[in-house]
């Protein structure tokens, strides 16, 4: 039987998400990315993680929700994620990170073709817990090539 899959849960609003935590390389306290001029409206800018410009996506805009105003809790997941032969490393803005869980492959379903508020071409699948469902970001497919490419400081790990 295979040992069960570990994933970084984090909120969005009333939404909770999860990513692999093979991706997750930090998470940190949000500070005001610098801002890049004429940038995708879901990239809040360049984060500093340890002397490298990581480009920093706001999650809220990058899923078509309303952007919201940074809180104490809010959190930067510095990701490295596997592309193309190459490490791409990203931040992700969430209103907040839960926990790390442990899911079985059994546990996860298919990603519901309708009655989601976002696109689910980059959703891999989704979890049933505490009455609700935790969404499980494909993160290769959450980001077109195009998109990446138009990523100023988007570089290999």
């Amino acid at each position: 039987m295979a040992a069960p899959q570990q994933f970084v849960t984090l909120g969005l609003g009333a939404e909770v998400f999860a990513v692999p935590v093979d991706y997750v390389r930090e998470i940190l306290d949000y500070a005001r990315p610098f801002a890049i001029p004429e940038g995708p409206g879901y990239l809040l800018g360049l984060t500093d993680v340890r002397g490298r410009a990581t480009p920093t996506l706001d999650l809220r805009r990058k899923l078509g929700m309303s952007a919201i105003e940074p809180t104490p809790l809010t959190r930067i997941l510095v990701l490295d994620i596997p592309l193309d032969g190459t490490v791409l490393s990203v931040g992700l803005a969430a209103d907040r990170v839960i926990e790390v869980a442990a899911y079985e492959a059994e546990e996860i379903e298919p990603a519901p073709e309708i009655g989601v508020p976002w696109r689910n071409d980059y959703i891999r699948g989704v979890v049933r817990r505490d009455g609700g469902f935790v969404v499980l970001f494909d993160l290769v497919r959450l980001l077109t090539s195009e998109e990446i490419a138009a990523l100023p400081g988007a570089q290999a790990a």
